[in-house]
């Protein structure tokens, strides 16, 4: 079987990915924990240097092709990785993402980072961002259990990796290239999420060459957290 590489969210860390790569076996499962987001490396400044290295955790593990399962900032990370790397890739799992930042307006811009970043400005540190984002993030379907899960790994994420990454992702724009990824690719979007919803993902599966999307009732922005049997069911009927 074709190994998965598994892509967190800006919020997220390799370890939330524990369910899947169960949910998976025997299947081999890579998570990568993006560089600087345990403080042990420096932070990436864009989309494309994280998607190198996600081809690098490949390589390292010895693994030459694999289906890259993204979620948020990694269903970019993983678009980039089929635009760079297309030999790395086989199937393309895309969820509550988008192929770029909400608006290119300068001024959008400047608002979004000031208010992801107000609360590490004010010195309520990680735990203070987790606390003001992620608890809006669930649909009215959610599994009680997706949220004190969600809060603890935005938590531990290094605040400067964070910070890093935050500009990263409003640098990020891959609309015109999408007709040029060739692989299957499977989107997932959840009915209720207001980050990524499923009218643009939509969007994104009509102007990809092989791309069907599949919507979850009732889900917010945190799929694999807050419907984890509905999510690995998807991953299955489309990876198997």
């Amino acid at each position: 079987m074709t190994p998965v590489l598994l892509l967190h969210g800006i919020g997220g860390r390799a370890s939330l990915w524990a369910a899947t790569v169960a949910a998976l076996a025997p299947r081999r499962v890579l998570a990568l924990d993006l560089p600087g987001y345990d403080g042990t490396r420096p932070a990436l400044d864009s989309i494309a240097a994280m998607a190198d290295a996600a081809a690098a955790l490949l390589d390292q593990a010895g693994v030459a092709q694999a289906d890259w399962v993204g979620h948020s900032l990694g269903g970019m990370v993983a678009l980039e990785g089929a635009l760079r790397h297309p030999a790395r890739v086989r199937r393309l799992v895309v969820a509550a993402s988008s192929p770029a930042f909400g608006s290119s307006d300068p001024a959008f811009r400047d608002a979004f980072l000031a208010a992801r970043q107000r609360p590490l400005d004010e010195g309520l540190g990680m735990a203070g961002v987790a606390a003001a984002l992620v608890p809006g993030m669930a649909g009215p379907a959610a599994d009680p259990g997706a949220m004190p899960a969600a809060i603890a790994a935005m938590s531990s994420v290094n605040e400067a990796a964070y910070r890093v990454t935050l500009a990263a992702l409003t640098g990020f724009d891959r609309r015109a290239d999408l007709a040029r990824i060739p692989h299957p690719a499977l989107l997932l979007a959840g009915e209720a999420d207001a980050t990524a919803p499923p009218r643009g993902m939509a969007r994104m599966a009509a102007a990809m060459a092989d791309a069907r999307l599949q919507v979850l009732p009732g889900i917010g922005h945190l799929l694999p957290l807050e419907a984890p049997d509905a999510f690995h069911a998807a991953l299955h009927a489309f990876l198997d």
